[in-house]
């Protein structure tokens, strides 16, 4: 293809003349590590009693974003990370496809990365680095698409699941691990979190031994994604600490994010969606509270291993100057129903083979997102912010470590970061970078790096964000409009008070949905149409055998 012969060439003659050169030895290691499906206050230092002490002390030594965004939902989220675009932009406006079989609409919709676009391994590759992968892609999964994935899109080294979710303990039916781009089994000692921890230090240290030219390393754990396969010691160790239900966490995250000084004033926490936790049955109770600890159990093994990963970069003197950048991909998943699926029977004896299994449920997902409203698939607060962590030793000055960045950020950014920290070049002959540097606000500089508006949009959910304000609205609904300086949680809905701001916003959000080809303002219910999909591809197959 010619776009990816082009690119090829560009990586080539980029690093000839770029790895002799002694300034690449002075560039920083870039560690992107991404979970999944993680709630905004589901770390100890974003105010949960999770035990998360490694990735907490990464926030002591660095610094926590408090209003930086995703894209609201699993694989939109990768393809804007890993491009520097707009999902729409580049074949991503909703969820992964095979090739010839978009989900509902065509162009921005058609599943894969398209060829018009170049991903944060093109561009660091290009640039000199090694590039490695491990982990959860989800941005062109179909082996009939096989440019879509990590090696063919700049990737040195991959081993990882390239399907939106797998068995932890066992993959298969069709969920497999993928090791380049083949693949491979697992043994019976093998658990997801654990491999793609290991496999990444592998690659680290084989990089290292190679020569003295810098790493990128995109570590993408599927964990907290359902299901929620906890290993027994890391599920037994939360069993019976949520007794106590939803409310009382909550409080206990909300007292713990003032003592932080989390926000920079007080917030007023959304309203919890659940049912009164009385109001259930002693063993629907002892069912949630199973469901819950299966889910902190998976989180605390996500610390655990970025703990290994921290101290195998310690090993080998590459610490210093490696710039770790943690996030979610979305907030806390309320797939599974109000109360979730599955309780503790499951969790001990978790389905093999199979992406059956344990999920939260919207009402543990609302309390994981405390203080915020919503959750995955929503542009809200809860859908859309996520915790982002930047620690590096040589880059971010002592006096300010342990600190805040309270200016806005979305994923874009992390392709002009690395463009710029990277000494990059950006291809001519894709769109332009959507995002800003975090290099100034890494660098203790605390002026807006974003000044001109921000845009969302997934499933018919879709939102601007300009200065303090922000104007959102979920599905078909009418748009409401918050000062998020004064209301962070998005409770004052100043949608008919400011009537001006409000079409001066939807005006700039429909100029952009137009010319990033977005389909609005129909909402788009993937699951609806795979299934009407199957019943009409059920009944012709049933007409055609009746004649």
């Amino acid at each position: 293809m010619p776009r990816l012969l082009a690119a090829s060439l560009f990586c080539l003659l980029a690093c000839l003349t770029v790895c002799p050169s002694a300034d690449a030895d002075d560039r920083p290691n870039i560690v992107v590590i991404l979970v999944d499906d993680m709630g905004f206050s589901d770390l100890g230092c974003y105010g949960s009693e999770i035990e998360t002490p490694n990735i907490d002390s990464l926030a002591q030594g660095g610094l926590r974003f408090t209003q930086f965004h995703n894209a609201g939902r699993c694989c939109p989220t990768r393809a804007s990370l890993l491009t520097g675009l707009h999902p729409h932009q580049v074949g991503i406006g909703h969820m992964t496809a095979p090739p010839g079989q978009p989900l509902g609409f065509e162009g921005p919709y058609q599943g894969y990365l398209n060829d018009n676009c170049a991903t944060l391994a093109e561009v660091l590759r290009g640039a000199g680095y090694h590039t490695l992968m491990t982990g959860k892609w989800h941005v062109g999964v179909d082996p009939a698409q096989q440019e879509a994935w990590p090696l063919q899109r700049g990737f040195d080294k991959y081993y990882g699941c390239l399907s939106g979710a797998i068995n932890y303990f066992k993959p298969g039916g069709g969920r497999g691990i993928t090791s380049g781009n083949e693949l491979v089994p697992t043994d019976d000692e093998w658990y997801a979190t654990d491999a793609f921890t290991d496999k990444a230090m592998e690659f680290i240290s084989e990089a290292a031994e190679a020569d003295d030219r810098p790493f990128f390393l995109y570590l993408a754990y599927n964990a907290p994604h359902w299901p929620l396969n906890a290993k027994e010691s890391d599920y037994q160790k939360y069993r019976g600490k949520y007794e106590g239900g939803w409310g009382p966490m909550m409080a206990a995250r909300q007292a713990k994010q003032r003592e932080l000084g989390l926000f920079a004033g007080d917030v007023t926490p959304a309203e919890h969606l659940g049912p009164e936790w009385d109001s259930l049955k002693p063993q629907q109770r002892n069912r949630l509270d199973a469901v819950m600890a299966a889910y902190a159990g998976c989180l605390d093994s996500v610390d655990q291993n970025v703990g290994k990963l921290m101290e195998h970069l310690d090993q080998i003197g590459k610490r210093d100057n490696t710039l770790i950048l943690f996030l979610s991909d979305n907030g806390a998943c309320q797939e599974g129903g109000r109360l979730g699926n599955g309780g503790h029977k499951m969790v001990m004896n978790p389905p093999l083979r199979t992406t059956n299994g344990v999920q939260i449920g919207l009402a543990w997902a609302n309390a994981c997102n405390t203080p915020f409203r919503k959750y995955k698939h929503f542009v809200h607060e809860g859908g859309a912010c996520t915790p982002l962590i930047a620690n590096w030793p040589a880059g971010i000055a002592e006096g300010e470590r342990g600190g805040f960045v309270r200016q806005v950020g979305y994923l874009p950014d992390f392709m002009a970061t690395c463009v710029d920290l990277a000494a990059a070049d950006y291809p001519q002959d894709v769109p332009p970078c959507e995002g800003e540097s975090l290099a100034p606000l890494l660098r203790g500089n605390d002026a807006p790096i974003h000044t001109e508006p921000i845009f969302w949009e997934h499933e018919g959910n879709a939102a601007v964000r300009w200065g303090k304000w922000k104007l959102v609205c979920e599905y078909q609904k009418p748009w409401e409009l918050y000062n998020i300086d004064a209301d962070r949680t998005e409770l004052n809905d100043l949608a008919s008070a400011e009537p001006g701001k409000r079409d001066e916003m939807v005006a700039k959000w429909e100029a952009w949905a137009r010319k990033t080809g977005v389909a609005f303002p129909e909402r788009f219910n993937m699951y609806r149409f795979l299934q009407e999909k199957a019943a009409q591809e059920k009944q012709a197959r049933e007409t055609q055998q009746a004649s």
